[in-house]
């Protein structure tokens, strides 16, 4: 009688704990995407504490010499990394697997233990490949937390399945599940990275792939392969975020006035200098204060640190390689690429920029240099690269050709500025007599207009900006002059008029002397030698003009001591209008008479030797 019962028994067990097994893999399958998802923000918390642990060394790390082991880090990362482990220990440890195990263990009475293995093995695949379809469904920016949370899940289920489960699943197995995930999970990556434009979403997905990594590594799991291809992309994910720098910075610039920065509360000032490392002195200002720079350089100071910070995030979560040699090329890359090309755009095209306006530029490049230190200290420190190794690595200032191009840009509308008073040089009367009373009217036109260039600029520019601006400018005027004398309007000039050049000559010399209470650095002790040597080629022109003896040009020991500066054709060519002047031109240097004056005769042989020269 019982015996009959046996098959029908059977039969009843199987159906039974079939319908419970199938039950736990409806089951196990919600709970896998909350493990994962458990798991992984567990990854996320003993990611923050590692940096937050970071951020408390690097203060000791300035101020003592740590061991070049850190072991001090490592015992603290340790510890953070053993609080994940027991806490995900106990997220694993809250699934049932009790239902499987009966399952299991009922199917191995019955002697059909292989066949439960197959089929537990089989339906998990099933299972595998329904979650990557049913996701794949969806926009994968919006799904890609429950993707990878679902994998993690399973994974984490398996892991524990294989060490607890008596023999029910194999190493292999598990192995192969985790190659075809990955394959899996490597194809959709690449398929929407190659078609993302959005820096900000790729860095998303990036981060939170990294995390799954760092969470399936603690399992034993190889992730080398996902982490490649988040390496991978990093090229690109940069230039998308230049691209999206690059639009910022056009705008910043764009929508600068290029007037002084006004901040009327301290913590505008900390907001805007303080936070980016450009003051000029440790110590807080009086409000309202008037920054040297206008509004574009905190602009451009935040654009760049947040491209730091998001470089950072990417290198460090799944960059690959050395995080703080990676970011330093990307920084060197929107330096260069992006800020320095942005500004020369700008000065390149004039922009209708005006005298003040240049000058505020150039002004602003001056402080964007402090600001490069700051950029490349920022970096080092979210790298928990020492302060110290980093002032030992300094380079050249990485904006150089927009500096350079700031200061040509107002040289350019300084000289412009100067030609205008200088065509005033019209009324200069060439054959005068007597030499004009107080000299010229343009050149007292130029000697105003510079001391209120100076008086201005010395508010903005930095002294080494100023001295080679005014250095450049008096080169300008010296050439100007010696033009005048050149020019085709000019047909010959009198004694009285190089007087009257000579006074004009006197007067920016006089300019010049008026800076030396400006430049008192001893650091700009030479500066207004200088600009001294910036009048020179005039100043020996207009000596040789008023020399008794001009001939002594030609001798190579008086023209290297008085005379270097000056070229033979323009002496030449200089020298036959002043020539042409008749001989009671000449006589305003000597006495008047009849006979031949010996200037005229000394400039006579000036000026055939170099014809003969020619």
């Amino acid at each position: 009688m019982l015996l009959s019962l046996v098959p029908a028994v059977r039969i009843h067990a199987e159906r039974e704990i079939s319908r419970e097994f199938a039950d736990w893999m409806v089951s196990i399958r919600a709970a896998s995407r909350h493990l994962g998802q458990v798991a992984i923000s567990r990854s996320a918390a003993t990611r923050q504490r590692q940096e937050e642990l970071r951020s408390k060394h690097r203060p000791l790390e300035e101020s003592i010499a740590l061991d070049d082991d850190g072991a001090g880090d490592l015992d603290d990362f340790a510890a953070a990394t053993a609080m994940s482990d027991v806490a995900d220990g106990a997220a694993a440890a809250s699934f049932d697997l009790t239902q499987l195990y009966r399952a299991m263990h009922i199917h191995q009475t019955l002697a059909l233990g292989e066949r439960f293995k197959k089929y537990y093995l089989e339906n998990r695949k099933l299972q595998l490949t329904s979650d990557f379809d049913v996701i794949a469904a969806t926009p994968f920016l919006e799904s890609h937390q429950v993707f990878f949370a679902q994998i993690a899940g399973f994974f984490i289920v398996e892991d524990r399945v294989f060490r607890t489960g008596g023999g029910l699943t194999s190493r292999a197995d598990v192995d192969a599940l985790w190659e075809a995930a990955v394959g899996k999970m490597l194809a959709v990556l690449e398929d929407n990275f190659s078609r993302m434009q959005t820096a900000n979403h790729l860095l998303l997905i990036t981060d939170y792939a990294a995390l799954l990594a760092a969470t399936m590594r603690r399992y034993s799991y190889p992730v080398g392969m996902l982490l490649d291809v988040l390496a991978k992309h990093r090229d690109k994910y940069h230039d998308l975020l230049l691209a999206d720098c690059r639009r910022q910075v056009a705008e910043a610039l764009a929508a600068d006035k290029f007037d002084q920065l006004l901040m009327r509360k301290e913590y505008e000032y900390s907001m805007n200098v303080v936070a980016f490392g450009i003051q000029s002195s440790d110590i807080t200002p009086a409000f309202p204060y008037v920054a040297p720079f206008s509004c574009t350089v905190p602009d451009i100071c935040r654009i760049v640190r947040s491209f730091i910070e998001d470089s950072v995030s990417f290198m460090a979560h799944g960059g690959g390689g050395d995080t703080y040699a990676a970011v330093k090329k990307y920084l060197g890359r929107i330096l260069s690429e992006v800020v320095d090309a942005s500004i020369q755009k700008l000065v390149g095209s004039g922009g209708g920029l005006s005298v003040s306006q240049a000058m505020q530029v150039a002004a602003n490049m001056s402080v964007m240099e402090r600001a490069c230190e700051f950029f490349t200290r920022h970096a080092a420190q979210l790298c928990g690269v020492p302060r110290r190794a980093v002032e030992r690595g300094r380079r050249d200032f990485p904006l150089r050709k927009s500096r350079d191009a700031a200061e040509a840009l107002l040289l350019r509308l300084l000289c412009s500025k100067v030609d205008e008073f200088m065509q005033q040089s019209d009324g200069v009367n060439w054959i005068a007599d007597d030499p004009p009373a107080g000299g010229n009217e343009y050149a007292n036109e130029v000697t105003i207009y510079l001391e209120t260039l100076t008086s201005t600029a010395q508010q903005i520019l930095p002294l080494p900006v100023l001295r080679r601006v005014l250095v450049a400018v008096l080169v300008h005027i010296s050439e100007s002059i010696i033009g005048l004398f050149l020019s085709d309007s000019v047909k010959r000039f009198s004694a009285g008029a190089v007087i009257g050049i000579d006074t004009d000559l006197k007067m920016f010399e006089t300019f010049v002397e008026s800076m030396s209470s400006l430049f008192v650095d001893s650091y700009q002790n030479s500066a207004v030698g200088e600009m001294k040597a910036a009048l020179v080629e005039a100043r020996q022109l207009v000596n040789l003009l008023m020399s008794n003896s001009p001939e002594n040009f030609l001798n190579p020991v008086i023209r290297e001591k008085s005379y270097n500066k000056l070229d033979y054709k323009k002496v030449a060519a200089i020298s036959e209008k002043f020539r042409d002047a008749s001989e009671s031109y000449f006589a305003q240097f000597g006495t008047r008479g009849t006979r031949q004056n010996p200037k005229k005769k000394s400039l006579d042989t000036l000026i055939k030797r170099l014809r003969e020269a020619s």
